[in-house]
């Protein structure tokens, strides 16, 4: 339970920090996995237009291949299924792209459509919570296309290729489900073992403690959404009840620190690792109150598409203005490609302003960084053509390998690999390339940052109202299944789930607001006063669950040690 106190709302106007931008962070568990899979989907496509003399085909290819890079940590059903999502947009936008510039080169009318196509993608990537790369890819490969020259004739052999190198992606991505079929949920409910174990290591109090706390119901919200992804009969669902309980035990430990035992939690992520039999944790079986629970939110619909675009609304307005406007900003100084600006501003929003100005910062380091290792690649790559391939594999690697570290880190191996992608259809002056490449940069970053303090997100401050109000909403319909003496079977169970997604929904909520430039004045009392009174009837509920009637023994435990 949080001992903050309530404290007036922020200054509409906030300062950008440098503090800490540039810092690396620990890699993620998984960095392998994708870097791995960029070069298996990007290499055999790359290689089999090398070998037939049309390396020039490779952007197409490529459109395809680089869709591998998603969905890592979804269980592999719910993989399948978003890969194939990411297949069908990417070749959307190529779609668009190819058609537009077959019937214009007006470099605006190009610029323009590009800019639509990122507000579209940005908007459905991020109500559909694909993940990273999010839309950056896609608005990389269709912006791209948009200036590739094309006719209408070329288009279905070139939507052809980018279709068979998405099938490619999608397989690549699926094929580790043959080795470790239950990896991405074992993964996920270890992350949330060792948020909860660290939470439980302040004992509530100490410092760090409300920190803590929110990284630790964020990995068990995650770790809840992942399970429920899973099929609940089946040879997986023994698997699926077998992870929920020590879920339930991370939220056991988020509820009641000071009662939690933090090694015992690391132990039973540590076990999680690899495929080794999923430690017991001597709770109830499977049809315990707590799975009951969880069916009672598999009940649950998600919100219709058209609900979670409306609070995106400014952020694709932002990006959609932001691309045009470094679009034309490109154009008015003569650069050649001006889908670089285009692309730099796409990538730089974020949930708020504070979180743009970093990417912004960390872009151009990046960048700038990444043309100076491009110049010391560059003439070994133009020796021959398979060292150029084998370049473009190499940083593609590096990209993802190193950008969980940093952003800024990644992009320092994605600008020389996208320098060195523009040669496959043939050599180009070092010297020009460096150059546009660092002025689009700068121009892209500038524009894009600058429209996004002009698009004010004030429908911020409205959100946090309705995280409140939902919060209070939640902690209200526990509090009476509390007061009964007998709930139904499950219901308080689905209810204090209900309740820690609202809490984790507000703290997510609440931050993002609070990095907003020029917004009224949070609530932050409410917010404040709606923590510490839901985590109160969290930690309610979960003593009256451990207090339940054992079904094994027939005896009673008072301990919520997990």
């Amino acid at each position: 339970m949080s001992s903050a106190t309530p404290t007036p709302g922020p200054s509409p106007v906030r300062r950008l920090s440098l503090a800490g931008v540039l810092r690396l962070r620990r890699p993620s568990e998984i960095w392998f996995k994708p870097a791995l899979s960029s070069v298996a989907a990007v290499a055999p496509p790359n290689l089999l237009l090398l070998a037939f003399g049309r390396l020039d085909l490779a952007m197409y290819t490529m459109a395809g291949s680089l869709c591998a890079l998603y969905a890592h940590n979804r269980p592999y059903a719910a993989r399948a299924r978003t890969l194939a999502w990411v297949v069908l947009g990417m070749l959307g936008g190529v779609a668009v792209a190819l058609v537009t510039a077959s019937l214009t080169r007006d470099a605006v009318v190009l610029v323009t459509v590009g800019a639509l196509l990122a507000a579209v993608q940005k908007a459905l990537c991020d109500a559909g919570r694909v993940g990273p790369p999010g839309n950056v890819i896609l608005t990389f490969i269709s912006s791209a296309a948009l200036f590739a020259p094309q006719t209408l004739a070329q288009i279905p052999g070139h939507l052809a290729l980018a279709a068979a190198a998405g099938v490619w992606a999608w397989l690549v991505g699926m094929a580790p489900a043959l080795v470790r079929p239950h990896g991405p949920e074992r993964r996920a409910t270890a992350q949330a073992l060792n948020a909860a174990a660290a939470y439980a290591a302040t004992r509530g109090t100490g410092d760090g403690h409300a920190s803590a706390r929110a990284a630790g119901y964020a990995a068990v919200q995650a770790a809840w959404q992942t399970l429920l992804a899973l099929p609940s009969t089946g040879a997986r669902a023994t698997t699926r009840h077998a992870l929920e309980r020590l879920v339930v035990r991370a939220e056991v430990a988020l509820a009641a620190p000071a009662d939690s035992d933090p090694e015992r939690l690391r132990a039973w992520a540590h076990a999680l690792r690899g495929g080794g039999r999923i430690p017991r944790t001597g709770d109830a079986p499977a049809d315990g109150d707590e799975l009951l629970g969880v069916d009672a939110e598999l009940a649950a619909r998600p919100a219709p598409l058209w609900r979670r675009l409306g609070p995106l609304a400014p952020i694709a307005v932002r990006t959609g203005l932001g691309c045009a406007l470094a679009g034309y900003a490109s154009l008015a100084l003569g650069i050649g490609r001006p889908y670089w600006a285009l692309v730099t501003a796409a990538a730089l929003y974020q949930a708020n302003l504070t979180l743009t100005w970093s990417r912004a910062v960390q872009r151009v380091v990046g960048n700038l960084a990444g043309v100076l290792l491009f110049a010391a690649i560059a003439p070994l790559a133009h020796l021959a053509q398979v060292l150029l391939v084998l370049c473009c594999l190499a940083l593609n690697f590096g990209a993802e390998a190193l950008i969980t570290r940093n952003y800024w880190l990644g992009s320092v191996c994605v600008t020389p690999m996208a320098l060195l992608v523009t040669e496959f259809a043939g050599y180009q002056a070092p010297g020009d390339l460096m150059t546009e490449r660092a002025v689009d940069t700068l121009v892209g970053a500038l524009v894009g940052f600058l429209a996004a303090v002009v698009v004010t997100n004030r429908r911020a401050g409205n959100r946090v109202e309705q995280a409140v109000t939902a919060a209070d909403r939640a902690r209200e319909r526990a509090a009476r299944l509390l007061a009964e003496p007998a709930p139904a079977p499950g219901a308080l169970e689905a209810a204090r789930r209900a309740l820690a997604a609202a809490l984790t929904e507000l703290r997510a909520t609440a931050d993002a607001a609070a990095g907003e430039w020029w917004g009224r004045a949070l609530p932050q009392e409410r917010v404040v006063l709606a923590e510490q009174s839901g985590h109160r009837t969290l930690a309610e509920a979960v003593r009256r669950q451990a207090a339940r009637p054992d079904r094994d023994t027939g005896t009673r435990t008072e301990d919520v040690r997990p």
